[in-house]
C-alpha cells in the first residue's frame, strides 16, 4: 500500500506543486479515484470524469460544475486548507482534477491493489 501512496503523492506533487498536500488529502477524503468516480457520477458528471479515466482526450469541467458535484461545503474546506478564496478553489480542482484522475488512470480503467474496479 505505501508504493500505491508513493505513486499517488508523486503524481499529484507533479500536477499541483506546493497545494500537493491539500490535494491529497482531498483525494484520500474523497475514496481516492474510485470515491470521486461514484460522487461524479452521482452528481452528473460521470462521463466527464470517465473521461479522463479513458485513454483519449480529457473533457474539461467548470469550477460551477465542481461545485455541484462535490458540494460547497467540501470546495470551502479545500480553499479554507489552502488559504484561498473558494471559488479559486473550484477552479484550481477544475484544473488540476482532470489532470490527476488521467495519470493515475494510465491504463484507462480505475484500479485498487485487488484488481480494476
Amino acid at each position: 500500500m505505501a508504493l500505491l501512496d508513493d505513486l499517488i503523492g508523486g503524481v499529484v506533487t507533479a500536477v499541483a506543486g506546493d497545494k500537493a498536500p491539500a490535494l491529497n488529502e482531498f483525494l484520500q477524503t474523497n475514496g481516492g479515484v474510485s470515491g470521486l468516480a461514484q460522487k461524479f457520477q452521482n452528481g452528473g458528471a460521470g462521463e466527464v470524469f470517465g473521461s479522463w479515466v479513458s485513454t483519449g482526450n480529457n473533457q474539461s469541467i467548470t469550477a460551477e460544475q465542481i461545485d455541484s458535484v462535490l458540494g460547497n461545503a467540501q470546495v470551502q474546506e479545500f480553499a479554507q486548507k489552502l488559504g484561498i478564496d473558494p471559488k479559486q478553489a473550484s477552479s484550481f480542482i477544475a484544473q488540476a482534477l482532470p489532470q490527476v484522475i488521467d495519470k493515475l488512470t494510465p491504463n484507462g480503467a480505475v484500479e485498487n491493489p485487488g484488481g480494476t474496479v
